[in-house]
């Protein structure tokens, strides 16, 4: 069995099987595609299902120098992925990563934003400019609603259930579910709506898409990330940030203002709890006022 052959077979795994996304698959692939140059760069004759641990091991070992753990625990994970495609078809007997450990790493807290500074970025847009009411309601939408930046870029009119007051987004593996939307959020795509994407030459197969670039297509996610940079120098914001912080300023401020993590994991989407959790740890002045409110002992 060839790599190329057995990476295109798992690819399509991913997609059918699995129901990941382009950039999910993607990102498996990249790690897949890694070893496969290291062993050509080596001039190593390893197939897919006769590679060895010990080789893995030294592959491993190798990019160890030039990456950080999380991302060693990243590529490890990538790798035991492919290997554990290739046990479930029959094509080897046991995956080579069994016995190869991920670095031990500590969870990343993700930045978030306070409410000031939400609030600055948004009123730095220049609504004067052709795409100023669409960046504001997008903003609004990211923060509002606790969206990834490719369920913003997918939204379309046709999941916008204002009445109801919730919008139907389409999450990782094309799970769909039905998040609230605020009345401030809904004001500013309405008048969007209206005074600017009304007036595009909306481009064929984009009719139904919410967020629109000029040209009457779709935003990219790599647009997205340039909005917010943008904006975020022009207020002299220090923190690194990205349409994602949004989505953590969310679900922290939600928490921080006493909603239960059962409610926020559903907002967010969270297949388990436990990545809801990671919210817990932002700010310990919340468990300590939980204890002192509800402590049969305060």
């Amino acid at each position: 069995m060839k790599w190329q052959h057995a990476l295109k077979d798992y690819q399509l795994y991913l997609k059918i099987e699995r129901g990941l996304s382009k950039n999910s698959i993607n990102s498996y692939t990249l790690d897949v595609q890694k070893l496969i140059a290291y062993l050509e760069a080596h001039g190593m004759p390893d197939s897919p299902v006769s590679i060895t641990t010990e080789t893995i091991q030294q592959f491993i070992y190798e990019t160890a120098k030039t990456v950080n753990a999380r991302s060693q625990s990243r590529l490890i994970s990538g790798l035991r992925s492919f290997f554990n495609y290739l046990v479930f078809e029959d094509y080897i007997k046991s995956n080579p990563l069994e016995l190869i450990e991920s670095p031990k790493i500590g969870r990343k807290l993700p930045d978030i934003l306070s409410e000031e500074e939400i609030d600055k970025l948004i009123e730095a847009i220049d609504l004067s400019k052709p795409e100023g009411e669409r960046n504001r309601a997008m903003l609004e939408t990211l923060y509002g609603c606790g969206l990834r930046v490719s369920e913003l870029i997918n939204l379309k009119i046709s999941d916008l259930f204002f009445d109801e007051g919730f919008i139907k987004v389409t999450g990782k593996g094309n799970k769909q579910r039905f998040v609230p939307i605020v009345g401030i959020t809904q004001k500013y795509i309405t008048i969007y709506k209206k005074e600017r994407r009304s007036h595009l030459a909306i481009q064929s197969g984009h009719e139904d898409t919410l967020f629109l670039n000029r040209r009457g297509k779709q935003l990219t996610r790599a647009m997205v990330f340039t909005i917010i940079k943008q904006l975020a120098e022009k207020i002299g914001l220090k923190k690194s940030i990205s349409p994602h912080t949004f989505r953590h300023s969310f679900a922290t401020h939600l928490l921080e203002n006493h909603a239960d993590l059962r409610s926020i994991q559903l907002m967010l989407g969270h297949e388990s709890i436990t990545t809801t959790e990671i919210y817990v740890h932002l700010d310990k002045t919340h468990l300590t006022k939980v204890i002192e409110k509800f402590h049969p002992r305060k």
